[in-house]
């Protein structure tokens, strides 16, 4: 059987392309099949044809999102497979994307760090443990997130996806259909899906609607080209008042370790029984980078502790990223907290500025300084690997298996840091700590503390953006 497809013409009186396609087949001769013949009085020496497509019309546009559906066997894959062969190397196929299985995902996307941090945080696979994690280790709905990461760093134009989500559990398939209708017009790809399943298309928004019957049966329906406005995953999800012991069960989903700030307050999103996020407020740092400049001025102590709160954690459920519902917990919670100013310190809002769609104000980026940066290198180069030096558990592992030579040229590296970041390094209250003190509190403490020093060091190596709200919409005078 082969499916014979005629070039595609134009017709200039209906504005678009007409595609034919058709099989034909030539039964092979047996003695099983000759016997079906005589029963059924069939013929089964002449090529027979089976039009699975007659005069067939099609209009895409750029970002169009074209959902077909249809029973298995109906001509999907034909008329995907008709669409490709016409499109050539315009058009992607999301089943023919390659991966390097041998890598880290950071390293397999993306021209740059910053452009593979982008791009998976795109499709929500935007975790710091996940980044180092290689295509094998994935589950089945993170491996498809990444393949439609890699669809998107290969620049075409149609992206052709068959069998669209059908090894995905729904309520995930749902969610990356969301998403991938979401990249494509906001890229500006035209988005072709085929399907068996019918439940996806008020997440997919098509534009065009395709539902293909047996023979030559098939519908067509133009639509406005609209994005769909919410995953209906996230539909019934409510927010609650939430509790340490809510914060706890999602705590191991954050990259940095499971201890919480002081919370003022903690909120839960659930939906039925499934804890899907939490947010938590604390009470702010003294000092903070943007602060003065969000609001003129430096607050004193006693108005941070009356009139400020912080977004110490922010934890979205994996299955759920990229639906907006980090956004919806700020936008819906902020107003929850009684505190006039709020501020978020975040390391990957630049890549995914989920605050700043709930509301909030980006005031700053800060950039590491250079010594901590250097002193992250020398760190690197004896045994220890960032961003796995965020866990005190993970440093205390590699300390215990470094000779004392190697722990004393951690020490000589920490006290290279420029002096004034060393009172940072050991949490002291104090205005400055001198290199003699640094010396020592370095040689007296056991290795879970100078892990926690190392910790620190990875903290400060990190690029943070400074984002605020206030309540009245102003700053004070």
């Amino acid at each position: 059987m082969r499916a014979h497809v005629k070039p595609r013409r134009y017709d200039s009186e209906r504005g678009c392309y007409v595609y034919d396609v058709s099989f034909k087949t030539r039964v092979e001769l047996t003695e099983r099949t000759v016997k079906v013949a005589e029963a059924f009085g069939l013929g089964v020496d002449a090529e027979q044809e089976h039009v699975l497509l007659r005069d067939f019309t099609l209009k895409l546009a750029e970002g169009d999102v074209v959902y077909i559906t249809g029973e298995s066997g109906s001509g999907k894959s034909v008329l995907l497979r008709a669409l490709r062969e016409d499109l050539g190397d315009r058009a992607a196929d999301l089943s023919e994307v390659t991966v390097d299985s041998g890598k880290p995902i950071i390293d397999t996307v993306g021209g740059s760090f910053r452009e593979a941090l982008g791009l998976l945080s795109r499709v929500g696979l935007n975790d710091a443990y996940l980044f180092l994690r290689r295509y094998p280790e994935l589950s089945d709905g993170q491996r498809y997130r990444y393949r439609i990461a890699k669809l998107i760093d290969g620049g075409r134009r149609f992206w052709l996806a068959d069998e669209f989500c059908s090894t995905l559990d729904r309520s995930t398939a749902r969610i990356v259909a969301y998403n991938m209708q979401k990249l494509a017009r906001r890229s500006g790809a035209t988005l072709v899906a085929a399907t068996s399943h019918v439940d996806l298309e008020e997440d997919l928004s098509p534009s065009v609607l395709i539902r293909k019957g047996w023979g030559e049966e098939v519908k067509v329906e133009y639509r406005v080209n609209r994005e769909a406005p919410e995953c209906t995953a996230v539909k019934g999800i409510t927010i609650r008042e939430g509790t340490r012991s809510d914060y706890a069960k999602l705590s191991s989903l954050h990259y940095r370790d499971s201890r919480l700030p002081v919370p003022l307050r903690i909120y839960a999103a659930e939906k039925e029984s499934e804890l899907c996020g939490v947010i938590a407020y604390s009470y702010p740092g003294i000092n903070a980078a943007g602060r003065r400049k969000a609001v003129g001025y430096r607050p004193r102590v006693e108005e941070l502790n009356r009139d400020w709160a912080v977004i110490s954690r922010v934890i979205v459920h994996p299955k759920y990223r990229t639906t907006g519902l980090g956004a919806r917990l700020i936008r819906e919670t902020i107003h929850q907290v009684g505190r006039r100013h709020v501020e978020l310190i975040a390391v990957m809002a630049e890549y995914n500025p989920f605050a700043e769609r709930a509301g909030m104000r980006q005031i700053t980026v800060s950039t590491p300084d250079p010594s901590v940066t250097r002193a992250v290198e020398e760190l690197r180069s004896l045994g220890f690997t960032p961003p796995f030096t965020s866990s005190e558990a993970y440093n205390e592992t590699i300390l215990r298996e470094l000779s004392q030579e190697k722990v004393s040229k951690v020490k000589e590296v920490l006290l290279g840091v420029d002096d004034h970041l060393y009172k940072r390094l050991i949490g002291s209250n104090r205005a400055f700590v001198t290199r003699p003190e640094m010396e020592a509190w370095l040689s007296d403490k056991p290795p879970e503390r100078l892990a926690r020093c190392i910790k620190i060091l990875t903290i400060l190596g990190q690029g943070k953006a400074y984002l605020y709200w206030c309540r009245d919409g102003g700053s004070p005078p």
